[in-house]
């Protein structure tokens, strides 16, 4: 069970990050500000380090990373197309991003309330990602 749960919390913190990898490289051509920009960036070399962290993790559990699926990844995809269309603004991105970020935090939190029997480790990796994802969300308000 512990072993289960250590690879399915693993398994969803994984989707999450490159979830919110792929979020910061939609909007990051259409950030005006350096300083915001410089933020976004700060996050996505924050979002990758704990992914290759969680890679290893996963090695070391003989299991590989998941992709997000083709229908997340459109739909997400779509969403963010048609905010961008209605307000490219920065003050639109950071709103659109402040969303994805509670989304995912919601999420998270949900999936280590699920998969309690997960191992320390693993729970440790999905709490930073969380705490990166409210970092963000601080970021953004001077945006909003």
């Amino acid at each position: 069970m512990i072993e289960q749960d250590t690879i399915r919390l693993m398994r969803q913190c994984g989707l999450g990050i490159k979830m919110g990898i792929s979020a910061i490289d939609q909007v990051y051509d259409n950030v005006c500000s350096d300083e915001f920009k410089t933020d976004l960036n700060s996050c996505r070399i924050a979002h990758v380090k704990l992914g290759n962290e969680l890679s290893g993790l996963l090695k070391e559990y003989g299991q590989e990373d998941l992709e997000p699926s083709p229908m997340l990844k459109g739909m997400t995809k779509l969403k963010t197309n048609m905010s961008l269309a209605m307000d490219n603004s920065d003050k639109g991105i950071a709103d659109l991003l402040t969303d994805g970020c509670n989304t995912g935090i919601k999420n998270l939190n949900s999936y280590l309330n699920k998969y309690k029997a997960a191992d320390e480790r693993s729970k440790d990796i999905t709490k930073k990602l969380c705490e990166l994802e409210q970092e963000l969300v601080i970021e953004m308000r001077p945006y909003l």
